[in-house]
């Protein structure tokens, strides 16, 4: 038997003889010895090879916790650092006699605790109040980008609620506005110019103070063209400009009176310009990036440039600086990827996570689970703010118009979409029907304008006056053209109500001569999907609001690639009533011509509005101080009101 070129004969012949499994002799080893001596020395190299890679893992973790001290000594020194600073400033503005207060209750304010705190500090003073533990959530679907603009949903927004802070925030329980980083603010008579005063201990959660400049910049970079930020630029489109009157004074200027003026100024999250305007220089790494997060609020990334969609997770951890009066209660927020609704629900069974929103079909049968209910608070109710699902119908692809621009056919496939029987069977109930984007809760809803009711019949008129009829007997329409009516229906793969909902659809449309063919697909696809206006039609949901605007979503400037209006829709006489209701700032009569505009809408129907859903929620019992406030469930509201008692808490 040859050996290895390269060896000597001799170490080349007994390695061949062992690799050969050959039991031969060699000096005094017998055949079974040798064999024993082997197998020692694999075990021997086993268990080195186990003490080695324990080692690793425990420099690796000392390394680690190192490598976490480290930081935050440095922070830790830069604090005190620009602590140092700021008694300098404040000693010399004392001396020169700037710091005035102008009335008993701004020094309350700039003193004492700003009223957007006032619940967290109810929640502060509970004899069972502790910090520490964490908060576990769950996500239904992976998230494509969590930076800030350049997301486009409610996930994103969801974590970007903990990181970023806006001058005001609304009481959730009178809805009255509150000073959050602003002190006070003054209303021109005009409505124009509001100016907002800023607390001076505010800073970034990497200790940089922030000031009336970093709201400055925060709007002139949203409005900047090449920041890929459409929508935001639509919503900020009333503000003329945003100017820096000194550190801690900022003032918004309007070309013209709007509604909605102090919460589209003082809700504008702020952003800081020392991490974010070097992207201005190199716009499409920003614009591209995935996970570029930082901000002043109670918690923050731990690098705020380094989260990737591929962790399937996002974790949060307390802001070791946060400027509040109550210090964040949680260690740590965090948010895992689990797409499968069984999967989330059994993760919530095994406590891995503390909120379940159940489906309708499920809801009943776990209120009867005593194990899950002698754990579980419920919660059952229609949130004031709730939402609305809806199929959007595109007009335009390719920049050619599609069947859906005729507002015949729309309003056929309205008829033909039996809301009822859906909330019915699939929703079992726990919904109600939307006519419009308006909550019928809302002054901007006429209870004149009514849903759309089932009529199969209507809907054939419809869209035989529109050219459609099934013209070779094969029981499907063919329109003007002589193509068969047929389109694609692009839904959330991964949520069953809506996959159950698609497929009734179907055989409801196929009974009118209609085609509809499911398209499941993934959340990241159906963004880019409706960035590029690449569907047929698309069903999806918009969260909602006290006063919504609907600008951004049916107004015709809204058209463009990325912009909310991704179905092409256009009505002059809409968009004269959303202008004008947008710069009326007498409510009543703003209140006429929102019905008006929700007239149009139900007549036009560019959505087949669907319904809103009730809120079925599972909490985990150690999570205390959950309240159904006017804005929702309080367990994700912020400032944190809700805690862990001491006795309960089970992570570290």
């Amino acid at each position: 038997m040859a050996c290895r070129s390269g060896v000597s004969r001799e170490l080349g012949s007994a390695s061949c003889k062992v690799r050969s499994g050959l039991f031969e002799t060699d000096g005094m080893m017998s055949k079974g010895s040798g064999f024993g001596m082997r197998i020692g020395l694999w075990v021997g190299f086993g268990l080195m090879g186990i003490m080695l890679l324990l080692l690793m893992i425990q420099v690796d973790r000392q390394w680690q916790r190192m490598t976490d001290m480290t930081r935050i000594m440095q922070e830790q020194s830069e604090d005190i650092r620009r602590t140092r600073g700021l008694l300098r400033d404040l000693e010399q503005t004392v001396r020169s006699g700037q710091f005035q207060v102008a009335d008993e209750t701004a020094r309350a304010v700039a003193t004492g605790t700003p009223d957007a705190f006032d619940r967290a500090r109810r929640a502060f003073d509970q004899p069972d109040y502790a910090s520490g533990d964490w908060l576990m959530l769950a996500f239904g679907t992976g998230l494509r980008t969590i930076t800030p603009l350049v997301s486009s949903d409610a996930y994103a927004s969801e974590v970007q609620n903990y990181v970023l802070e806006s001058l005001i925030a609304r009481d959730p329980d009178t809805l009255e506005w509150r000073g959050l980083i602003a002190e006070d603010w003054q209303v021109s008579e005009d409505g124009k110019t509001i100016t907002f005063r800023l607390r001076r201990d505010v800073s970034f959660s990497d200790g940089m103070a922030l000031t009336a400049h970093d709201v400055q910049f925060t709007f002139d970079f949203i409005m900047n063209e090449v920041i890929a930020a459409p929508r935001d630029r639509a919503y900020l489109s009333r503000i003329e400009r945003v100017t820096a009157l000194d550190d801690h004074t900022v003032e918004f200027f309007f070309a013209e009176p709007y509604f909605n003026s102090l919460q589209l100024a003082g809700g504008m999250s702020v952003l800081p310009a020392h991490f974010y305007s070097r992207y201005l220089d190199d716009p499409r790494t920003f614009n591209e990036s995935r996970g570029l997060l930082l901000g002043s609020g109670p918690y923050r990334l731990a690098n705020p440039e380094t989260w990737t969609p591929d962790q399937g997770r996002v974790e949060l951890e307390r802001n070791p600086r946060y400027w509040g009066p109550v210090d964040p209660p949680f260690d740590r927020i965090v948010w895992r990827v689990i797409e499968n609704d069984s999967a989330r629900l059994t993760t919530f069974r095994n406590q891995d996570i503390d909120l379940y929103g159940a489906r309708p079909r499920e809801y009943q049968r776990l209120l009867d689970d005593e194990a899950l209910m002698a754990r579980s608070h419920h919660f059952e109710y229609m949130s004031p703010t709730a939402g609305y699902a809806y199929i959007a119908w595109n007009q335009e692809r390719a920049g050619q118009p599609t069947r859906f621009a005729d507002p015949r056919v729309r309003q056929a496939m309205t008829l033909m979409t039996d809301v009822d029987r859906i909330m019915d069977e699939v929703m079992l109930g726990y919904a109600e029907r939307a006519v419009s984007p308006f909550s019928p809760r809302s002054p901007q809803h006429d209870p004149a304008n009514m849903p759309i009711p089932f009529d199969l019949e209507r809907a054939r008129a419809l869209l035989a006056e529109a050219g459609y009829a099934d013209r070779n007997g094969d029981g499907i329409l063919q329109g003007p053209d002589g193509r068969n009516f047929e389109f694609e229906l692009t839904f959330f793969q991964d949520n069953e109500d809506t996959r159950r909902m698609v497929l009734f659809l179907r055989d409801l449309y196929a009974r009118a001569g209609v085609v509809m063919r499911p398209r499941p697909t993934e959340w990241s696809v159906m963004l880019e999907n409706l960035r590029q206006k690449d569907f047929d039609a698309i069903t999806l949901g918009w969260t909602s609001g006290i006063e919504i605007d609907i600008f951004q979503m049916f107004h015709s400037t809204q058209t463009m690639e990325g912009g909310d209006n991704f179905m092409s829709y256009r009505n002059p006489e809409l968009d004269r009533l959303i202008d004008a209701a947008r710069a009326e700032v007498d409510e009543d009569a703003r209140m006429k011509l929102w019905r008006e505009a929700e007239r149009i809408l139900v007549e036009d129907q560019p959505y087949t509005f669907l319904f809103r859903r009730h809120t079925l929620a599972f909490v985990d019992k150690r999570i205390a101080n959950i309240e159904n406030t006017a804005l929702g469930l309080n367990l994700m509201a912020v400032p944190v009101e809700v805690y862990v008692p001491q006795a309960v808490q089970r992570r570290r």
